[in-house]
């Protein structure tokens, strides 16, 4: 009997772990993506990484509800079916839409940034309906990702019996997480190669096509295997606080809205910096950016293997720390240092910029462990909180590539820095729980 509940709950973990990895294959398609919109409407090519992550703010409390109402499985298996159809509405950009005109945007500016020098000149944009396809097609993989997240971290936290050991399970699904995360910026600049006015969304529809396919085959393993349902069946706990009256998980919501603007906002700028920086290169760029996801997987699985014996807290301070040093070497070096890459002149500093993905790795998993430990009834809830808050993945990049426009895309990672000083407190001090007077069982 004891095997028997063993097998099953290994089985439940990987199956947790492969539900993690499709995540990151949906999610990290806006910044690859955004380099094909960008080339034919320049304002938008952070708009699809938007529109992922809105998503999150009106799906997040909902999915946490579901998880209640409907279990982790059928959860799971209602985001899978949402995330095969926002994929295939995203191919139908590439289809339709792009002969007819919704409006023209007249005398919008446009900032390039050669050789460090700033070049502002006007244009008059029409806007086409296949944008606003794509767009919609973003915000429903957002609604299934949101979902798919929702399900898996307080899941493989569970199974992992909470503390350092739960951590560490949610640190091995990350390394499958970044494992695809890897691929799609590396695949999708091999798809397009030289970013034109004649590059579409039809040119990376095989990497739509392969999302498809995988999610069908997800949706028709996890309909075979047994998943814990620790809240299926069971009355709705009647909650007399809000998990916010925890001091911990109010600073950890918010810690989590930077860090995913920090995860995202990295690799993203980079790439548009790179592709920028050598006129064009999107398989450079996506390459230079999926050596961030590649570190991240490098991070990750080293953290898997020290996280039964190191504390979270101890982690994820010491990765704030050395990011935010990265980040300091990479503004200050000098752009005229560089190596080259497929007879490409790339600045040094973008290493630095890359190597933080050794550091971004471990937050996700290390800030959701510490936010909801000691909550008891409270996690599921906190959970939908949390994937509430995952909109800091649209927005906080947005914001970056606002600077970047206006003030270099190198200077705009001292957004990224402020960031990562705040997740440094919260390591330090803001995750200590201090409401352990609140009851949880």
């Amino acid at each position: 009997m004891a095997q028997e509940k063993k097998n099953t709950q290994l089985v439940a973990i990987i199956t947790m772990c492969f539900i993690f990895a499709m995540i990151s294959f949906v999610t990290n398609m806006g910044a690859p993506f955004g380099n094909i919109w960008g080339e034919h409407f320049p304002f938008a090519k952070a708009w699809g990484n938007l529109m992922n992550f809105a998503a999150y703010l009106f799906m997040g409390i909902p999915a946490g509800k579901m998880l209640i109402k409907y279990g982790y499985k059928k959860t799971a298996l209602i985001a899978l079916i949402v995330g095969i159809v926002g994929l295939l509405v995203q191919y139908l950009s590439s289809l339709v839409g792009a002969g007819t005109e919704v409006f023209t945007w007249s005398g919008y500016e446009t900032t390039k940034w050669v050789d460090g020098v700033k070049q502002t000149f006007t244009q008059d944009i029409h806007v086409t309906l296949n944008l606003f396809i794509y767009l919609l097609g973003a915000f429903i993989c957002g609604f299934c990702v949101c979902m798919l997240n929702t399900v898996v971290n307080p899941m493989l936290n569970l199974l992992g019996g909470g503390g350092n050991k739960g951590n560490q399970l949610i640190q091995i699904g990350g390394t499958m997480n970044s494992l695809t995360a890897t691929l799609t910026p590396l695949l999708s600049g091999l798809l397009v190669g030289e970013v034109t006015k004649d590059t579409n969304m039809g040119d990376v529809a095989p990497l739509l096509f392969i999302g498809i396919a995988v999610f069908a085959i997800s949706f028709f393993i996890i309909s075979r295997v047994q998943i814990p349902e620790p809240t299926l069946g069971k009355e709705q706990p009647k909650y007399e606080r809000s998990p916010l009256a925890f001091r911990h998980c109010l600073l950890g919501v918010i810690a989590i809205f930077f860090y995913v603007g920090v995860e995202i906002g990295i690799p993203m700028e980079l790439n548009f910096y790179i592709t920028d920086f050598t006129k064009g290169s999107a398989d450079i760029g996506g390459s230079v950016a999926a050596a961030y996801w590649l570190m991240m997987l490098v991070g990750r699985a080293s953290s898997s293997a020290i996280s039964g014996k190191i504390s979270t807290r101890t982690q994820l301070t010491f990765v704030s720390t050395v990011a935010i040093l990265l980040l300091l070497i990479a503004i200050f070096m000098p752009e005229s240092s560089t190596f080259t890459v497929s007879e490409k002149e790339i600045p040094v500093k973008c290493i630095f910029i890359a190597a933080c993905g050794l550091c971004t790795s471990i937050m996700w998993g290390g800030i959701f462990n510490l936010s909801v430990e000691g909550l008891g009834k409270y996690t599921e809830a906190a959970s939908g909180i949390f994937m509430m808050l995952v909109v800091g993945g649209g927005i906080m990049p947005l914001i970056q590539e606002a600077m970047a426009n206006s003030i270099g895309f190198i200077n705009s990672y001292w957004l990224v820095i402020a960031m990562l000083a705040y997740i440094l407190f919260y390591a330090v001090i803001g995750s200590k729980n201090v409401n352990t007077d609140i009851k949880v069982d």
